[in-house]
Parts: C-alpha cells; sequence; structure tokens
C-alpha cells in the first residue's frame, strides 16, 4: 500500500487545466468563514444544511486546514470561489505560514469550486488518481447546474485546473512536524474519494464517505460504500470530521447513523427486487422511515433507492 501516482503538472497550471474551479474576481478583502478548532491546529467550518443558491454561495459541505510548522493544508475549498476566497482569509487570521497544499476529497462541486482561491498561493493540488477523469466528464453540467443556482455571471468563469498531485494508494504529506497521510479509495460515496489523516492529533477527515443530520447521497456504490467504511473503522483515529455535519465526531462511532442508512436501502431494495417489484415501488417504500433522521431527505433517498436498484439488480 505505498504505490502513488505524482502528477508534476503544476508546470501546465498555464495549458491544462483538469480541476473545475470557478475563478471570479477575489475581494480586496473577504469576510473569513468561521472555523473550529477541534484539535490542536485543526480548524473546520461546517457547510450549512442546504442545496447551493445565491444566498449561500455553495456554503453547504465542510472544509477546513491544518497548521504544521513550517506550512499549511487546506482540506476541501468550499462550493464556489466566494467560500474559497472566505476560506483562505480564515487561513490568514490564524497562521502567515504558506499553504503548500490544498486537498480534495473528491470532485463534487461543493467541495471542490473554491480552489481558483489558493492559485495566488501556488499550492500544489492533490486528489485522487480518478478525480480528473471523473470531473471532466461532469463539466458541462456543474457548469449549468451552478448557472441555475447561484447565476450566470460566476458561471461564465468556469474554468479547469489540474491536480498537481495524484494519490492512487497512500501517500504521506509533511507540513513540518506533522504528517499527513492520505488515502485513495475503491468505488464507495464516488468512484474517487481521498480520507486525510493527521497522525498528530488523530483526526480523520473523511470527506463525504461520512454524511451525518444530512442525507447522503450515492454516487457510486452502495456495497462499495459499506466496505469502505468497514475499512475506515481500522484507521488510527479519534475523531473525524465529516463531509457534511458538524464539525467532528468521535471515530468510528460517529458512522453509526450512515451505515445504519446505507443497510436499510440494500435491505429494502433486496426485498422489493426478490418480490419481482418494479424500481418505482422501491422509491416509494424503502427506508421511508429513515426520514425523520435526515435533513433533505426527501431530495436525496428517491435518488440513493434508484441507483442502489440499478447496482443490486446485476447481483
Amino acid at each position: 500500500m505505498a504505490t502513488f501516482l505524482w502528477s508534476s503538472a503544476r508546470a501546465a497550471l498555464g495549458g491544462v487545466w483538469l480541476l473545475v474551479c470557478l475563478l471570479s474576481a477575489a475581494p480586496a478583502m473577504a469576510d473569513p468563514l468561521p472555523v473550529f478548532e477541534v484539535a490542536p491546529g485543526v480548524f473546520v467550518h461546517a457547510g450549512r444544511h442546504e442545496e447551493t443558491d445565491a444566498a449561500n454561495a455553495g456554503d453547504i459541505a465542510n472544509c477546513g486546514f491544518i497548521v504544521g510548522a513550517e506550512a499549511v493544508a487546506v482540506i476541501d475549498s468550499g462550493g464556489s470561489p466566494v467560500i474559497g476566497h472566505r476560506l483562505r482569509e480564515a487561513v490568514r487570521l490564524h497562521t502567515d505560514r504558506p499553504i503548500r497544499y490544498v486537498i480534495n476529497t473528491h470532485m463534487h462541486p461543493d467541495h471542490a469550486l473554491g480552489n481558483a482561491a489558493f492559485l495566488p498561493d501556488r499550492p500544489d493540488f492533490v486528489a485522487h488518481v480518478r478525480f480528473q477523469a471523473a470531473l471532466a466528464a461532469r463539466v458541462d453540467h456543474y457548469r449549468q447546474a451552478f448557472d441555475a443556482a447561484v447565476g450566470s455571471a460566476a458561471a461564465a468563469e468556469v474554468r479547469i485546473i489540474p491536480p498537481t498531485v495524484v494519490v492512487a494508494d497512500r501517500l504521506e504529506l509533511d507540513l513540518g512536524g506533522r504528517v499527513l497521510e492520505l488515502v485513495a479509495w475503491p468505488v464507495a460515496h464516488t468512484d474517487n474519494d481521498l480520507t486525510v489523516l493527521d497522525r498528530q492529533t488523530r483526526t480523520l477527515w473523511a470527506g463525504d464517505l461520512l454524511f451525518m443530520e444530512r442525507a447522503p447521497a450515492i454516487d457510486g456504490s452502495v456495497l462499495g460504500w459499506l466496505r469502505v467504511l468497514d475499512a475506515l473503522a481500522a484507521e488510527p483515529a479519534t475523531r473525524v470530521v465529516p463531509g457534511h455535519g458538524p464539525p467532528s465526531a468521535p471515530w468510528p462511532d460517529a458512522a453509526g447513523d450512515l451505515r445504519r442508512y446505507l443497510g436499510r436501502v440494500v435491505e429494502g431494495v433486496r426485498k422489493v427486487q426478490a418480490a419481482h417489484g418494479t424500481i418505482q415501488q422501491a422509491v416509494d417504500t424503502v427506508a421511508a422511515d429513515e426520514a425523520p433522521r435526515w435533513r433533505l431527505f426527501e431530495s436525496y433517498n428517491p435518488r440513493n433507492v434508484t441507483a442502489a436498484f440499478a447496482e443490486l439488480e446485476w447481483e
């Protein structure tokens, strides 16, 4: 588990761009995002349990940064350049050490569209080896969705920027006396999920491999996600930063609700299929009693059941 791919694409920042960002003029002084120091040197901003719109500017996912003796690593950059600028100001409020890395836990726009705000720092952009292809396949869709949600003025600034470091298995990054261990996971929430473990404080940044409070979204494999949660439980962490939910929670207990929900989806879909029921019957019934436990449940459960139905019918 020691192999990784190192892509020295820094020179391509003026040419071939592979990571979607929305670039807008940086404000002279952005209002810093509020952050919680969940462990020494580990700062987290908790996103809202909402869909992206003009009012929240894409501030719907957790993001933050880790400060080492020599440098800073940003982990996820928010859902728009505005949020990215505000996160950058939050970094500067707490330290003047250089931002060496911007790490994306996966390609979904609520986690990666703030990347452009950090270009002046000339960091390495770090992502899963499959991040580039997954993002490139959805550029047009993400642009259209952002345009509809936030406005065409911002969406018109869409460009593509590459990860300069890609992780195929495991990779260590040293911030100066503070080592971060990055792991690229098999298909789960998406096909390009990456986690970050801060060994010093035993804090695990799970990205969207962990949803808390907000309904999860299956964009990869429900069975794969359950397997990855089993593997993640063995990570030597005492706390976790979820992709959505509180700034941090005890690990591995924090995954209990998500594991239960995904298990209910699998169990329910299999039951409908065994009775030769339709996908609509599954959508109408599977995991319905989970609704009171999750924000935005009505928006995401039908999609999750549909995705699980397609996956499980080939078992």
